[in-house]
């Protein structure tokens, strides 16, 4: 079972307001409010996480990007192999 952390967030009234009408428009509960917002929050880090990685990358050559790719398919493949 994935341990349960408590959260204590303040957030504009519109927020709060849009959100629920959101939520109660697409048949949702209030315990649904705890799952919207962790969706939410993975997509952000994942969001933030990729322009950094675009940042990091964006003076190397789209061709040695494509070579880094391939090589770590090739390896994941090539791992699987004998699993």
């Amino acid at each position: 079972m994935i341990e349960r952390i408590r959260w204590s967030l303040v957030i504009s009234k519109e927020t709060d307001m849009s959100l629920r009408t959101y939520l109660g428009r697409h048949g949702m509960r209030k315990g649904d409010l705890s799952k919207f917002v962790e969706d939410a929050v993975h997509w952000r880090v994942l969001d933030l996480a990729v322009a950094e990685a675009k940042a990091a990358n964006a003076d190397v050559p789209p061709a040695e990007i494509e070579a880094a790719i391939s090589e770590a398919v090739e390896a994941v493949r090539n791992a699987g192999v004998g699993a």
